[in-house]
């Protein structure tokens, strides 16, 4: 007899145990985070004085995730690797099956770890890279210092692969750029204040941060070419504080995501406000007649009694002017897959969209290319980005973006 009472605790334990993982989740701004381990395998990274950039971002990745996990409950963190081992073929093969371990898990944060090096052994400090394109960076990309970093770059040689690939940078403003260059601020921050040297936050044509549908960073820890950081990053010590202030960093961002959604959601509430349809316009009254000469006033007839049936008439548009004029809904968060951005309009008929040739829809949005031609729309960003890997098949640089009715927002 006392199974049910005992089946009824458990229940309510399950219960506040399920309630404290959503309320973690909303709290947190996002579920999941992927950690990359850069490198692995076949594929050492860096090199130097027998010191493997492999090994010593696993450390420090496994260490990150540790305090993600124990500091952020409610957060999943994914792990592109836990071992040493390498994720393709080739290293452009391996770059791509780290961003399909993100994409698979729905991260809504990916955070690729890396050591870096030089010729010079003076070079040292700390920085995080963005994904896109300056003169300075396409300078670099066509002059990479080590030829095994030309394998984490795009080739831009190709005319419609750059073209693709700068229309996608364009877009990242209404994607999550922003949301990049935020982690990437964060992560600086907290460097600083663990009193590393910063070398700042640069972008650059990273095919893993190029290839994650969620917002991305990657982050060079400190130079292993630098005596005296290699030494810090080969430290228990050193790897400690590194994963701290990465920890920190996500603990930031955190915050931020939160306070972003807190300001669009009123932008949107105060939005719906401004557009409530105008109250219905007063009946004329008539023009005032001229008072006639006085004579007597007969007595004051009282009104006769109308009818019911002629009552209800007379009164029903005066109740329904007395009711309030309803908010019109928002427009619900929905999520599309982006083939193209153009700066005119396109046929969604034209023989450009081949396989999608009139599935197409058009939306808009700020910029120098505000029509965007997508496929589909669909409630969660995982049911999107599934779309997104079968139209990649035809659109290589196809992404997931979100959107609010034909408009394409943040």
């Amino acid at each position: 007899m006392r199974t049910r009472p005992l089946l009824l605790l458990l229940f309510a334990a399950a219960t506040v145990l399920t309630n404290v993982a959503v309320a973690g989740n909303i709290a947190h701004g996002f579920e999941v985070v992927v950690i990359d381990a850069g490198h692995g395998g076949k594929f050492p990274g860096a090199h130097y004085g027998g010191l493997y950039e492999k090994d010593l971002t696993l450390k420090v990745a496994l260490k990150l995730g540790k305090l993600i996990e124990d500091g952020m409950p409610g957060v999943k963190v994914v792990y592109t690797r836990k071992t040493d081992k390498a994720l393709g073929p080739d290293l452009a093969s391996d770059l791509q099956a780290r961003a399909d371990i993100a994409n698979k898990a729905g991260g809504d944060l990916f955070i690729s770890i890396h050591v870096n090096a030089a010729r010079a052994t003076a070079a040292r400090g700390v920085e995080t890279l963005i994904m896109g394109e300056s003169p300075k960076e396409q300078r670099y990309n066509e002059n990479a210092l080590y030829e095994s970093n030309r394998e984490d770059l795009i080739d831009m040689s190709d005319e419609r692969t750059a073209a693709i690939v700068r229309a996608y940078i364009q877009n990242l403003q209404f994607t999550y750029g922003e949301y990049s260059m935020a982690m990437a601020r964060c992560i600086q921050n907290n460097y600083l204040k663990a009193g590393r040297h910063s070398r700042g936050i640069k972008p650059q044509l990273l095919r893993v941060l190029y290839a994650t549908d969620m917002p991305g960073v990657l982050t060079e820890i400190g130079f292993m070419s630098n005596p005296q950081e290699a030494a810090y990053m080969k430290s228990e010590k050193g790897q400690n504080e590194i994963a701290a202030s990465l920890y920190q960093a996500v603990r930031d961002y955190s915050a931020y995501v939160v306070g972003t959604r807190m300001a669009e959601e009123e932008q949107v509430n105060a939005l719906a406000k401004t557009v409530a349809p105008e109250p219905a316009a007063e009946p004329a009254k008539p023009a005032a007649e001229k008072p006639k000469a006085e004579t007597a006033k007969p007595a004051a007839e009282k009104p006769k009694e109308k009818p019911a049936a002629e009552k209800s008439k007379t009164e029903t548009p005066a109740k329904a002017a007395e009711k309030p004029a309803q908010k019109p809904a928002a427009q619900p968060l929905r999520y599309t897959v982006q083939l193209m951005a153009s700066a005119t309009q396109v046929p969604v008929s034209s023989a450009q969209f081949r396989d999608y040739k009139g599935k197409v829809k058009q939306f808009t949005s700020e910029g120098r290319f505000p029509y965007k031609y997508c496929v589909g729309e669909y409630e969660t960003r995982d049911a999107a980005q599934r779309k997104a890997a079968e139209v990649r098949k035809v659109f290589p640089g196809a992404f997931v973006v979100s959107c609010r009715g034909t408009q394409i927002v943040k």
